[in-house]
This record gives C-alpha cells, sequence and structure tokens, in this order.
C-alpha cells in the first residue's frame, strides 16, 4: 500500500480582492484546512470601522448543526460575501471587526453575531452554508469526469470491449447531444492502438460499455450546470434592495438543491454503471475464488436505497450533505473499478504492461509470479497484445500510486481491496497527484490523435489560394458598387445579445447558434447583418445612414450544395424617411449592377410586396394571425411543388383546403412587371378590394417605371408567390435567382423593413436593403473559371528576381529596388534555372531577372519575358526601369 504524502504547507486563498475569483477547490482546501484565508488589504480598507450594533442584530446562522469541514467552508464563502458586497455598495455595510474575526477562526459556528442588520441581512441572502455544500460537491465532481471516461476505457479493456459501443457521431444539426459524443470520442482516442478492443461488433460491449456515452454525457452535463451555478454564488456581490433577505436566500437554497438534484441522479447512474463494469471485468478471471469475491459487493438494490435516502425531502443543507455523501459513495465505486480493471489486466499474460522507469520485465511481471516465474520458448514468440496509448498512460499513473512506484506483487483480493482504498484517495481533490492525473487525461483526449486526418464541421469551407484570388476579385467590385452609390463602411460584432436577434427571423429563429452560457451575458451568433445593422441605428439614434457591410453569418441549417453554416454576405441598406419607392428603386438598382458587374450570366430577380402578400391571403380567406406562418410555407415554393406545400399548409398550419387550393391559384401569377401590374388592377379585381393591396400596387408603380428609365427592369420578374418567411419585412420584398447551368438557387434577397428599428428603441426609423449570398456568387464564379481551362493567379506578382545561386544579400539588393519602385516582386535561390522557370510559369509570374555568374561579372541582368519566352540582357542599374517601361506596355 502507499505511504499517505505528507500533507502540503498550508496555501493561502485570497478574499474580497478586486478581481480575485473564489473557487470551488478553494472552499475545500479551506474547509480541510489545507489553506488559509487572507484578506486583501484593499478590501479591508473599504470596510466600515463603526461599533457593533448588537441590538439591531436578527436572527444568526450560529444555530445550524455543522461538522468543522463544513463550517470552515461556510465561513470562508460568507466572509468572501461580506467583502464583495462591502465593495460593491456606495456605504460601509459590513464591519473591519466581523471580517478580521471571522478570517481569524474560519468556524461559523465560533464567529460572532453579525454587528447590524445589514451584516445579517448578507449573511441571509448569500446562504453561505448551501453554498459551500454545493462548493465541496462540485470540487469533488469536477475531476471525476475526466476520471469516469478514462476508468469505462480501461474496463472495456479488461474485458475485451468492442469500440462499436463508442460510435456515436455529432451530427451538427442539434439532433445529437455533445456531451454525450464528446464521451465517446474521448473514450475512443484513450483506446486508440489497443489490440485487447475490437472494432467490428466482435467484441464483448452490452450495456456496460454502450451506456458509457450518455450516462457519462449526463453526468458532464450536470457537473457544468452545478459549476457554473457555483461559480455565480461564490463570487456575485449580494444585492440589497426591497427583496427580502430570508426570501432571496432561500430562492439561492432552492435553485442549488435543483441543480444538485440532477447531478444526483446522475451520479446514481453512474455507480449503478460503474459497478456492473467492475462485475463483468472480474468475471473474465481465472481464479474461480478470487471472481467471486470480486464479483460480490454492494447489491444494485441497496444503491436504489441509498439514493432514495438522498432525494427525501428536507431542508437544503441536509439534502446537500446527503448528495455530498453520494457523491464520496460514487468515488469509491470508480475506485472499486478501477482497481478490478488493473488487476485483470496485470494478471493477464496475453496484455504487455507498460513499463515504469526502473522497473524490468522479471520484477514488473504479475503473470510471470503467478505462474511460477517460468515462461516457455513459445511464450517468447508469441506477441503480446498491446493497450490503449492513453489508456497505457493511465495505467501506469493508477498503478504507480497504488504500488508506490515498487514491482506489483502477486494479485489477491487483498491487495485489490487495498488498490480500491488507495484509488478512492488517489481521486480526493486534496491528493497532490490527481491533478497532474487529470491533467494527463486530459492532454490524451485533446491530443485528437484518432488516427485520421482533420476536418472542418459541416456546413464550413476552406478557401485555398485560387479560390481567394476569385473571392477578392468579387469583394473588389462589390465594394466598387456599394461606394458608388455613396455607402458607408460598417461593422458589428460577429456575437450579438440573444434578446436582440430573438423574434425577429419567425420559424427561422431555430436555425439561430446559441454560445454556451459561460455564467454572463446570453449571447448568439448573428443570423444575417440586417437585424445588428437596425440594432446599430436604434442604439445611436440615426435618423439616417446609407451603409454597406460585408462579413460571415451563421445559420444552424442542414448543410447541402450551396448552402452553408457559415457565409459571407454583402448588405447594402439606406435607412431614413425618403420620397415614396426612392430608396427602394435604388437598392434593386445596386443589386443589378452587382449582378452585371459580376457578370455571372443570367439571372432573374424575383419582386413582390408584403402589403400585396397580406392582400392575397385575405382573398383567400386566411387569418390575419396566420400570415407570418403560412408565408414561411409559401416561401418554400422554390424548394417544393406545390402539393408539398399544401399538405403543410392544411395538415401542420390549420388552413382549411379550399384555403390552400385558392392561395395555389393566386401564387401562379409571374411575369413581366407592368403586364403584372396592369393584370391586378383590372376592373374586378379582388386586388382592388383591398386597402393594402391598392396602396402596394401603387407604390409599385412608381418603382417600377423608375427601374425601366434605369434599365433594370428587364431583369425582374413580379412573382406573387414570393414570400420571404422573415418578420421583418413590411413592404417590397426581392430575391435574385441564377438562371444558368450551375444549381445555386437565391443568390441574393432583400426588402423593405420599417419597423425593424422600432423594435430597438421607440424611434421608427423605415429602411431597405439587400443582401447578396457571396459563397453561392463563389460557386458560379468557380465554375466559369474551370469552363475556361485557365490557370488561376493566386498572386500578382510582375518580376520573378531568379538568384542562380544562393547569394541572399544579392537578391535581398535587386528585389528592394522593384519593391522601392512599386514593382510587385518576389525572388527565388537556387541554382538550377528550370527550377525559376518552372516556377515562375505555374504561378504566372510574366518576368523574370535571371542573375547567374557571368551576368554579375558583365554588371548586367538578363530579362526573360515569360509568356513570349523572349530574354535579352540589360545594364544592372537599368534593369528597373527597362522593367517599368515593359509592364506598362504589354
Amino acid at each position: 500500500m502507499a505511504t499517505p504524502p505528507p500533507p502540503p504547507a498550508a496555501a493561502a486563498v485570497t478574499l474580497g480582492g478586486k478581481g480575485v475569483v473564489l473557487t470551488p477547490a478553494a472552499v475545500y482546501a479551506l474547509s480541510l484546512g489545507l489553506a488559509d484565508p487572507v484578506i486583501d488589504p484593499s478590501a479591508l480598507q473599504r470596510l466600515s470601522n463603526r461599533a457593533p450594533s448588537p441590538q439591531e442584530t436578527p436572527k444568526s446562522l450560529q444555530e445550524l448543526a455543522l461538522a468543522p469541514h463544513e463550517s470552515r467552508a461556510a465561513a470562508a464563502v460568507l466572509l468572501n460575501k461580506l467583502l464583495l458586497t462591502a465593495a460593491d455598495s456606495n456605504s460601509a455595510l459590513v464591519t473591519a471587526a466581523t471580517a478580521t474575526t471571522l478570517a481569524g477562526s474560519l468556524d461559523l459556528a465560533a464567529a460572532p453575531p453579525p454587528a447590524s442588520r445589514d451584516e445579517a441581512s448578507i449573511a441571509a441572502a448569500s446562504a453561505p452554508v448551501a453554498v459551500a455544500l454545493a462548493a465541496l460537491i462540485d470540487c469533488c465532481a469536477a475531476p471525476l469526469v475526466s476520471i469516469a471516461d478514462a476508468v469505462a476505457a480501461l474496463s472495456c479493456e479488461a474485458a475485451r470491449g468492442d469500440l462499436v459501443a463508442f460510435d456515436v457521431p455529432a451530427s451538427g444539426d442539434g439532433l445529437s447531444v455533445k456531451d454525450e459524443a464528446d464521451v465517446a470520442a474521448d473514450v475512443k482516442t484513450l483506446l486508440l492502438g489497443s489490440k485487447l478492443v475490437s472494432t467490428g461488433g466482435g467484441g464483448a460491449s452490452g450495456a456496460f460499455f454502450t451506456k458509457v456515452p450518455a450516462v457519462n454525457g449526463a453526468f458532464r452535463e450536470a457537473v457544468r450546470a452545478l459549476h457554473k451555478r457555483v461559480r455565480v454564488e461564490l463570487n456575485a456581490p449580494v444585492k440589497l434592495g426591497k427583496r427580502d433577505a430570508g426570501e432571496t436566500g432561500e430562492g439561492k437554497e432552492e435553485a442549488l438543491m435543483v441543480v444538485v438534484a440532477q447531478l444526483a441522479r446522475s451520479v446514481h447512474a453512474m455507480c449503478k454503471l460503474s459497478i456492473a463494469r467492475a462485475r463483468f471485468c472480474a468475471g473474465s478471471i481465472a481464479d474461480a475464488e478470487l471472481r467471486e469475491k470480486l464479483a460480490g459487493g454492494t447489491d444494485v438494490d441497496d444503491l436504489t436505497g441509498m439514493f432514495a435516502k438522498v432525494t427525501i425531502e428536507s431542508d437544503a443543507v441536509s439534502f446537500l450533505r446527503r448528495a455530498y455523501n453520494y457523491l464520496l459513495k460514487f468515488r469509491d465505486f470508480l475506485a472499486w473499478e478501477a482497481a478490478v480493471a488493473m488487476a485483470v489486466i496485470e494478471m493477464d499474460s496475453s496484455i504487455e504492461k507498460p513499463q515504469a522507469t526502473g522497473e524490468n520485465e522479471a520484477g514488473s511481471s504479475t503473470e510471470n509470479k503467478q505462474a511460477g516465474g517460468k515462461k516457455d520458448k513459445g511464450d517468447r514468440k508469441s506477441k503480446k497484445k498491446t493497450l490503449g496509448k492513453g489508456t497505457s498512460a493511465v495505467l501506469m499513473l493508477l498503478r504507480d500510486h497504488a504500488t508506490d512506484g515498487k514491482a506489483v506483487p502477486c494479485v489477491n483480493s487483498a491487495l485489490i481491496a487495498d488498490w480500491g482504498i488507495e484509488m478512492s484517495l488517489f481521486f480526493d481533490p486534496k491528493c497532490p497527484k490527481l491533478e497532474p492525473l487529470v491533467k494527463k487525461v486530459k492532454e490524451i483526449v485533446e491530443s485528437n490523435e484518432v488516427g485520421r486526418l482533420p476536418k472542418i464541421p459541416k456546413g464550413t469551407r476552406d478557401f485555398g489560394r485560387e479560390q481567394m484570388a476569385i473571392r477578392e476579385r468579387a469583394f473588389a467590385i462589390i465594394t466598387g458598387v456599394f461606394k458608388m452609390h455613396g455607402g458607408v463602411a460598417l461593422d458589428t460584432p460577429v456575437f450579438e445579445l440573444r434578446e436582440t436577434l430573438m423574434g425577429k427571423y419567425g420559424e427561422d429563429s431555430k436555425l439561430i447558434y446559441d454560445l454556451a452560457d459561460q455564467g454572463g451575458e446570453l449571447c448568439s451568433l448573428r443570423y444575417d447583418l440586417t437585424v445588428p445593422f437596425a440594432r446599430y441605428v436604434a442604439m445611436n439614434n440615426l435618423s439616417a445612414i446609407k451603409r454597406y457591410q460585408i462579413a460571415k453569418v451563421y445559420r444552424r441549417d442542414n448543410p447541402s450544395k450551396g448552402r452553408y453554416r457559415e457565409f459571407y454576405q454583402c448588405d447594402f441598406d439606406i435607412a431614413g424617411v425618403y420620397e415614396p419607392m426612392e430608396p427602394d428603386f435604388e437598392v434593386i438598382k445596386v443589386l443589378t449592377e452587382l449582378l452585371d458587374k459580376l457578370d455571372i450570366g443570367v439571372y432573374e430577380v424575383k419582386l413582390n410586396h408584403r402589403k400585396l402578400l397580406d392582400g392575397m391571403l385575405e382573398i383567400c380567406g386566411v387569418p390575419a394571425e396566420k400570415f407570418r406562418t403560412v408565408c414561411s410555407s409559401i416561401d418554400k415554393l422554390d424548394k417544393l411543388t406545390f402539393e408539398e406545400v399544401k399538405k403543410e399548409l392544411v395538415e401542420e398550419k390549420g388552413v382549411s383546403d379550399e384555403t390552400a387550393e385558392n392561395i395555389g391559384s393566386l401564387v401562379k401569377t409571374k411575369g413581366p412587371p407592368l403586364e403584372v401590374l396592369l393584370e391586378l388592377r383590372k376592373e374586378g379585381s379582388k386586388f382592388m378590394q383591398s386597402e393594402g393591396s391598392v396602396a402596394a400596387l401603387n407604390e409599385l408603380e412608381i418603382l417600377f417605371k423608375a427601374l425601366e428609365k434605369a434599365n433594370a427592369i428587364d431583369r425582374i420578374s413580379f412573382d406573387l408567390s414570393l414570400a420571404r418567411g422573415l418578420d421583418y419585412y413590411t413592404g417590397v420584398i426581392y430575391e435574385a435567382v441564377f438562371k444558368g447551368t450551375t444549381q445555386v438557387g437565391s443568390i441574393a434577397a432583400g426588402g423593405r423593413y420599417d419597423k425593424l428599428v422600432g423594435m430597438f428603441s421607440n424611434k421608427q426609423v423605415p429602411a431597405v436593403g439587400v443582401s447578396l449570398g457571396i459563397e453561392r456568387v463563389f460557386a458560379i464564379m468557380e465554375q466559369q473559371e474551370k469552363d475556361k481551362n485557365e490557370v488561376i493567379r493566386a498572386t500578382e506578382t510582375e518580376v520573378l528576381v531568379s538568384i542562380l545561386g544562393k547569394d541572399l544579400v544579392l537578391a535581398a539588393e535587386l528585389v528592394n529596388e522593384l519593391w522601392s519602385a512599386g514593382i510587385k516582386a518576389e525572388f527565388k535561390l537556387t541554382t538550377r534555372v528550370q527550377n525559376h522557370i518552372k516556377y515562375a510559369t505555374q504561378t504566372g509570374i510574366p518576368w523574370m531577372v535571371l542573375v547567374g555568374e557571368s551576368e554579375m561579372k558583365a554588371g548586367k541582368v538578363k530579362l526573360k519575358d515569360i509568356r513570349a519566352n523572349q530574354e535579352e540582357e540589360v545594364l544592372r542599374e537599368d534593369f528597373v526601369q527597362v522593367l517599368k517601361q515593359r509592364l506598362s506596355n504589354p
């Protein structure tokens, strides 16, 4: 048995300091006397020196019966709360006498009663005992997250399990549990290289290992939820206001009970699974007597009884105390499983054991001793099976602790029992060896050594040098058009407050990427650039602005050809009050100019009006409250047949069959803008009976005539099926569709949104904009380049300085002269002239400056025109001027 390490010298835990965070580990150390509290000097200065006022003091916390370690932990939490609240408040709420006395004793039971009602209120509102117990649970549970996965992997090898149990791919579309997929990936990484596990369904898996990803994943989730809560409760000052302090503290206690109850339930599942795995592993031991002893122990019914006691209805302190003790019980079970797995592996002569420093084969081989130390020739020739790279490292650390670094003796039930005790002590946060063990496990699983090349997430893409050349060219064209129309550049954060984005996108809100809560503001990745722009206009109280922005947006969509989860949008918006259709005309004109100048081929801009769409739905008999959700279905007509859309309208949206048919007859209306406009306005048209439709048709007449004069009307199709599912559109809406052979769907869209800015302020600022989906445009441009069968130049280099040798000084001198003259140049050092020519040809560099030994002696350089395959010699001092002339007159 390993000799317990001497207790380390007590560390210091600073309380109340600015920027200092009190961690669960620090509370644990303080509770056991492994650390002493130190009040930050600046915090002490902020405390009041007023005399105590016992007559003001209400009920104290001294009545609680606490164990010494609980009292110390609660005292540390309370002291920190007092200091933090004093620092956060303008008035002196806490006396220096209280703080120093509490720090000196660090004993809630021995502490003096609060000196005032303020101190008592802080004590009541902060629920220090419940928070302290939750911190102890958090500290003990956190390392077990990694340990549990490592022990499960070790048991999988001991039982000759199957990796199929850990085939839990992460879908990335919200249809898989991240923690479950992460556990599976981590265990597989720990088992990487193992010859003991099967990979094709032929090994022993069963529920013992198949349940590991889900159960361990739930444990991870519960520990993380508790840690988030405890982190806030330990470090947030108490806000003393009109709320009742006692009720506030009770609320905190109940919230902690909810989170810890979730953890206790996951711990119960972990206990059952750990016991089952230990028994399963023990079943592979040849020694019947030893196998029988190891298979005994805690019964599942006994375990259920223990858990039932944990969940008995009681006060918060009693519940948290029982949950803490049950967690320690799980630690013992996990330690026992680790000991059994170690024993099975040590006793198996077919397994090659990891060798620790100083061990030799004779001294470390348990199976040799148990077999009488004999090894025949056949044994020496047989190839032993190896452990996984990760589990081998874990086993060495566990074995080193259990044996104190000595050779493994003959394995028996007594030794395994000792190992179980040692493992339980090892997994205790107060053991100095635990942190290196957890760190090692994390290093292994984070190393990403999974035997395959890395990959990027679904719905994203890398841009190589050729693609970047196309993209930069496209961005230059787009920015030029935006600036030609007076647009000013704007940039906003890639993530926004979740409340900013929610309620703006209708049914598409489910596609918003939410960021993990780090204990602060709830944030989400931006879905588009329009809502952040509206937020910017409202926040800065702008009345008018014409802006453009080119940036990435993120959507948790199902990836497909031309549909990405991360992609660029190029937005142009005009906000402010103008004459009817004035900004709408310019935005649509910007769109047609963009697509014309990008020269992508034939396209069509579908156009409709939201008020006209609402009028159509009113005519068809759709209730007003269902307009938006029905529009969302109509918006899918570019991807689905009308029969499919009709089925959704009737079965999911509650629209009658007759109403759906009426919608189908009207959404087929499309064609040249002025012709369709005339059709919708003719005598007897139902659209002329709707006030909103008449207003929309009048606006569209102005717009179409302006587009006609600007030579843009031929690109427009008036299409009543265009709905645009986003909630914020209020007027004209449009969508550009590519009509060429490359199938990419919609390439741009936009519309008027007069009320979006007003959602963020009391000031309504009407706006209209367009967004170009540049990724799909890239796909078209890339295909065009492939069809041309031309080399895409990734660089703009004009001259290659080719030194036929290794003279860097000469190369630096020559290329610097070119750079100083504004000529784009590179240099290359190699003795083989063909290497220079090959590089220039492959990268499309038109000119070369060749300098060899003969040129240097003659004071000349050789200029080579790659395209014309012609050479000429010029004087060394004239070569820059000659090249400038050649480049200006290609």
